[in-house]
């Protein structure tokens, strides 16, 4: 799941969708401003695999367990660096 296998693409293991999703993180957003950008950004960019939300949603989680996004008032975006 986390990686691509015999039965999970590439373009659809968590972690390959958690980088697509962090694309749409340049600009924080609702979660479903993020979904929409994404489903635009996957079919801007010919990735015809179909995305169910509870993939995305789970992908959301990957990123969150590992400390790259974070949610405040209501909208999604990218953990800042430490310096």
């Amino acid at each position: 799941m986390l990686l691509p296998s015999k039965s999970v693409p590439a373009d659809q293991a968590l972690l390959a969708v958690g980088a697509q999703i962090l694309v749409q993180l340049e600009q924080p957003g609702s979660v479903s401003a993020v979904w929409d950008r994404l489903q635009e950004w996957r079919s801007a960019h010919a990735v015809e695999s179909a995305l169910p939300f509870w993939w995305f949603a789970l992908a959301l989680d990957v990123l969150y367990a590992i400390g790259v996004v974070d949610q405040r008032d209501g909208e999604l975006m990218r953990k800042s660096r430490a310096a």
